[in-house]
C-alpha cells in the first residue's frame, strides 16, 4: 500500500488485508538500514486478528520516497505526519532497535496518539562501534557484515528456522547491503547521536511493554531492563536464545508475546 506523506510516495504493508478504518491501529516501525519486510512474520498475524496494521518503510528505505530523515525526534515527527495521512488519531506503536528510539520519543512528545508502546531490540542508549559507523559511512559490505554477526544470537545463525527454507544470517544480509547508498550510515549516526533515551522515557505515560533478547549484543539485555525501570509500571518480556533480531529469529515466541499485548 502506498500513501503520501509531505508530497512523497511511502510504502508501507497492511498484512495483505484491506483495514477497516474503526479497527484499532497497530503501527510497526523499522530499524536501522532495514525496511518493513522485517515485520514480515507479524504483519499477517496482526491484521488477521482484527487490527490495522501499518509497516511503514521509513523515508529513503525500501520503497519509501527519500530523503532519509538524520535525526530520531525528525523519524517520530514523520511517524504522526504518517498517522495523519492515513486518518488514525492514536494507534499502538511498535518498534525494532532505531525503530524503538522512533516510537519511544513519538509516545514522550504526542502522548494523546500513542495507546500503547511495544519497545523491542532497545538499550538506554544505543553508541555504535566506530569500525562500524566508519564501514557504514564509507558504504562497505563490512558494515552489514558487522550487524548480523552481532545482531543475530548463535541459534540464527547456524539455520533451523521454523518457517522452512528461510535462512535468517543470510536473509538479513541481504537486505541490509540492498538498501540504497548512504541510508544505513544515516541511520547509524542517529542511533548514536540519541541521548535522550532514559529521560525521554521517563515522559512516557502510556503503557508500556519491553520484549528483549536474552543473547542481544547489539542492545544488552541489562540496558533494556534498566531504561524499563524509568518508566511506571513498564512490563519487560524476555525471548530465551534470542539476539537482537527477535521477530526473525523467534517469530513463535514473539507472536505469543504480542497476543498478550494487542489482543
Amino acid at each position: 500500500m502506498d500513501v503520501t506523506v509531505c508530497d512523497r510516495s511511502v510504502h508501507t504493508a497492511t498484512g495483505s488485508r484491506v483495514n477497516a478504518p474503526t479497527e484499532p491501529a497497530v503501527i510497526l516501525v523499522h530499524g536501522a538500514g532495514l525496511d518493513r519486510t522485517i515485520w514480515q512474520m507479524q504483519t499477517r498475524n496482526i491484521a488477521f486478528q482484527g487490527r490495522r496494521v501499518y509497516a511503514v518503510d521509513l523515508p529513503g528505505h525500501g520503497r519509501s520516497e527519500g530523503p532519509v530523515l538524520e535525526t530520531v525526534p525528525e523519524m517520530a515527527d514523520w511517524l504522526i505526519t504518517f498517522m495523519d495521512a492515513v486518518s488514525i488519531d492514536a494507534a499502538t506503536l511498535m518498534g525494532h532497535s532505531m525503530g524503538s528510539l522512533i516510537v519511544l520519543d513519538a509516545a514522550a512528545r504526542y502522548p494523546d496518539r500513542t495507546e500503547r508502546l511495544i519497545l523491542t531490540g532497545i538499550a538506554e542508549a544505543m553508541p555504535v562501534h566506530p569500525d562500524l559507523l566508519a564501514a557504514a559511512n564509507s558504504n562497505k559490505p563490512l558494515a552489514s557484515e558487522l550487524i548480523v554477526y552481532w545482531g543475530l544470537g548463535e541459534k540464527a545463525q547456524i539455520g533451523g528456522h521454523p518457517l522452512p527454507g528461510l535462512w535468517v544470517h543470510g536473509a538479513s544480509e541481504v537486505l541490509l547491503k540492498n538498501a540504497k547508498v548512504g541510508v544505513l550510515g544515516n541511520d547509524l549516526v542517529a542511533c548514536n547521536n540519541y541521548g535522550d533515551a532514559k529521560e525521554t522515557a521517563a515522559k512516557v505515560t502510556c503503557p508500556t511493554y519491553f520484549v528483549l533478547g536474552h543473547d542481544d549484543k547489539m542492545t544488552p539485555i541489562k540496558s533494556g531492563q534498566n531504561l524499563a525501570a524509568a518508566i511506571d509500571d513498564a512490563e519487560v518480556y524476555v525471548l530465551e536464545k534470542c539476539g537482537h533480531m527477535m521477530m526473525l529469529e523467534r517469530p513463535n515466541e514473539m507472536y505469543k508475546v504480542l497476543r498478550r499485548l494487542i489482543f
